[in-house]
């Protein structure tokens, strides 16, 4: 169940950042306002994930599968620039999320 709720947050809190690109600044007031529903979402089920897991570990799981996934759909939808550094950078940020896990699971046997 902890991992449910933590996959509906992080889902949540992409949805809300897709959206708020979207909102266009607030001009969009359709996306606006699911940028809000969204995050309070988001924000609201993380608050539950963490009784079942250390804050340090889903954190950072949460911020950087939400950064991986976002940035995906920023250079594939929002045709965003791609360059080797960006692309670098993103792995960097998925290999510590992976190695965190496995610390995660070191810890807790």
């Amino acid at each position: 169940m902890r991992w449910v709720l933590l996959s509906i947050a992080i889902f949540s809190e992409i949805c809300g950042s897709t959206c708020m690109k979207l909102s266009n600044g607030f001009s969009n007031l359709y996306a606006s306002i699911l940028t809000f529903v969204f995050y309070g979402i988001s924000f609201s089920i993380f608050i539950f994930a963490l009784k079942h897991f250390d804050l340090s570990f889903v954190y950072a799981l949460w911020a950087g599968i939400g950064i991986l996934l976002v940035s995906v759909i920023g250079m594939t939808y929002f045709k965003e620039s791609v360059s080797i550094m960006k692309i670098i950078s993103i792995l960097i940020i998925v290999v510590g999320v992976i190695m965190l896990n496995f610390s995660e699971n070191l810890s807790n046997p």
